[in-house]
């Protein structure tokens, strides 16, 4: 069992976020904690002109927002929003927090990915910890 448990998410319908919460909880020891973290990916900066004043911070609320909703179920998860790559975001914050486990959710693969989602997988090849992966 783990006592520190982090568990990414992803705010579309692809990744199955409740099956990996519910993973993470049966893996929690007494006394743990799970923390969700959405990571969300910096806009180009070419693209940052044509964004209408106040974009981005109505984004980090909605962002907020969603994440609050995604794992509001589950009771004392920690939330935390992050912003940057997914991959490298997600393996740093699991460095810096201790974390023993990552329950990460990967979507059906294409051939360009066939495994696991580019994410999952550059979680599993560097992550400090034991990841478990659910699809």
């Amino acid at each position: 069992m783990y006592k520190n448990i982090l568990v990414p998410v992803s705010l579309d319908q692809e990744r199955n976020t409740p099956r990996a919460l519910e993973a993470a909880q049966a893996l929690l020891s007494e006394g743990g904690t799970i923390t969700a973290v959405y990571v969300d990916e910096p806009i180009p900066t070419f693209a940052t002109s044509y964004l209408p004043n106040g974009y981005e911070e109505e984004r980090r609320v909605g962002l907020k927002d969603g994440l609050k909703a995604a794992v509001e179920h589950v009771p004392g998860v920690k939330r935390q929003v992050l912003f940057g790559s997914p991959g490298q975001k997600i393996v740093e914050f699991a460095r810096e927090h201790e974390t023993d486990c990552i329950v990460v959710a990967s979507h059906r693969p294409g051939l360009q990915d066939y495994f696991l989602g580019s994410t999952a997988a550059r979680v599993v090849r560097h992550a400090p910890c034991s990841v478990h992966v659910v699809r």
